[in-house]
Parts: C-alpha cells; structure tokens; sequence
C-alpha cells in the first residue's frame, strides 16, 4: 500500500489484517517508491492514494498497470471528484474507494480487486450513474443483456464463460459490442448501466 502518512497506512495495515486472509507484504510513501517496490514484491492488489509526493497515484497507477497488468489496483483516496475516478479507470485501476470506507468495506474492496473483479464506492458508483448516457433502446440481444447483468454482479470474463458455456473470447466479444451499442467506455460503466436501468437489483 501506498500513502505519504504512515499513521493512516498503520490503520489500514491494521483493517487489513483482521481475519488473516489478507497480507500486507509491503508500504511506500510516494509514487516512486510503490513502483520500485511493486516490481520486487510483485503482489496481487496495490492500495494507491492519488496525492502523493515524487510521483502522482495516477502516474504510479499508469506505470504499474503498464508494467503488471494482472496485479489490481485499487485508489484508496479522499478525492470525489468524478475526474478523478474517470483518470484512475482510464489509467487501469480497478478499484476506486474513499478514504472514509469501514474497514469491512475497505477488505471487501480488496478481495474483488483480486479476484479480477471492478470495485467502486458507493458514492462515486453513484456519480458514475449520473454521468452515463441516456438510452432507451441499445438494441442488445438475449446474450448480451444476459453478458451484462453477470458483469454488473462483478464476475470475471472466465466466470462468465464457465456459467454460460461459452468461451472467453466470445465473452470479450459481448462486451465489446454491449460498450459500443451503449456507448460506454469500459466495464464500470457497463455495470452501473445495468443497476440503473434495472437488470441488476442495485443489492445485488
């Protein structure tokens, strides 16, 4: 995890380590560091705060996701601003919690990020919403609409496949074309579309 305060990472430390499924194998205080460290200690999920000194958590996000794709990335941050989330996404987070999350909030988060899953705060899901293009009939077919409601309960490409006895190249093909017909830029998105339009109970 990654954060320029060492008070606040010793509290997530301590949220994270209750239960014992998670470990925390390592901590920086800037972007440069995360990085440097990330590349030694390879792990599966990396906690980034967006204001941090040397380089930027959107910068360290860039690179890391560059560099190691399969490794989640979560933004563990204060920032509300939709700019922000939409800068993460694009720049290969998977995940985007506020700073003010509980601590089982805060474990659930990192689970689905390692588990290939997108995870977002409620508060910025909710932004996100507001944000999504209008409209009425995308013209999706059975498949996609069934593609769709499995991405928005947070399964994986594999996991979709698996339940609909199709492969995962087929899956990349849904969503492919599920993103152009609705016009939308990646599967965050994709999944507050359903919620919002109904196909997915938002509980769900």
């Amino acid at each position: 995890m990654a954060d320029d305060h060492p008070l606040f990472r010793r509290g997530v430390r301590h949220a994270l380590s209750q239960g014992g499924e998670v470990e925390v194998v390592g901590e920086a205080a800037n972007g440069k560091e995360v990085v440097e460290k990330a590349r030694e200690l390879q792990p599966d999920v990396i906690l980034i705060d967006l204001m941090m000194p040397i380089l930027g958590g959107l910068e360290a996000t860039a690179v890391l996701h560059k560099e190691m794709p399969s490794v989640g990335i979560l933004i563990l941050t204060v920032s509300e601003k939709e700019k922000d989330l939409a800068q993460a996404l694009k720049f290969g987070a998977r995940g985007y919690i506020l700073k003010n999350a509980g601590p089982h909030e805060l474990l659930e988060a990192v689970q689905k990020v390692a588990r290939g899953e997108v995870s977002i705060s409620p508060v910025m899901a909710a932004k996100l919403l507001a944000e999504l293009p209008q409209e009425e009939e995308p013209g999706l077919t059975e498949r996609e609409v069934e593609v769709l409601r499995l991405v928005a309960r947070g399964a994986t490409n594999k996991q979709i496949a698996e339940q609909l006895f199709i492969t995962e190249n087929t899956v990349k093909v849904h969503l492919r074309n599920i993103l152009e017909k609705l016009h939308l830029k990646n599967r965050a998105q994709a999944a507050a579309y359903a919620v919002r339009t109904g196909l997915v109970a938002p509980e769900s």
